[in-house]
């Protein structure tokens, strides 16, 4: 006959450390088809039309541009101390397809407190980046739109950014203005 182990006195839960919990696996980019209304407006200021193509496919489009946008990331891991942070350098590769069809991958970056990949929240740069490039694609005069003082920004962390990792961002290892 076994006796019953002994119970062991429990920490207090406000000394434990949180467990971090394992970071979900995701896709190193994103497309944002909601937001094709705010290019669309943009557009139809030069009438011009594009079509949000909803397929990321590597063989048929035309034409190819890796930029940058800004935008907000909300850090997935619930016991991350990071929680959220902000980017001025999120990379971006726009696509233009046959019959006047475009999109746009938007790298993640990962956290910097627990390394959980993260999916961005783009601010009005999106719209701004793709419907500048489509208009130049699309044969309109555009003046180069001017940028803050890169002094200004913080310094782009590579490790961090799937952009990098893919080959598809401007400040890759910290050294390209943003174009």
């Amino acid at each position: 006959m076994s006796l019953p182990k002994p119970k062991l006195p429990r920490e207090p839960k406000s000394s434990r450390v949180p467990k971090m919990t394992k970071p979900a696996l995701i896709e190193p980019w994103s497309m944002y088809p909601a937001l094709h209304d705010s290019v669309r407006r943009l557009l139809k200021e030069d009438d011009l039309s594009f079509t949000f193509f909803a397929t990321d496919d590597d063989e048929t489009f035309i034409e190819d541009y890796d930029t940058n946008i800004m935008g907000r990331f909300r850090c997935l891991n619930k016991a991350c101390p990071k929680a959220v942070w902000t980017s001025k350098a999120i990379a971006i590769t726009i696509r233009m397809y046959p019959e006047q069809k475009y999109n746009a991958r938007v790298y993640h970056q990962r956290c910097k407190g627990c390394g959980c990949l993260s999916r961005p929240t783009p601010d009005d740069s999106y719209a701004e980046r793709i419907a500048y490039r489509l208009k130049l694609w699309g044969g309109i005069e555009m003046d180069k739109p001017s940028y803050t003082d890169r002094a200004n920004r913080r310094p782009h962390v590579s490790a961090l950014c799937e952009g990098c990792k893919h080959g598809h961002c401007k400040f890759m290892y910290g050294t390209a203005p943003p174009s």
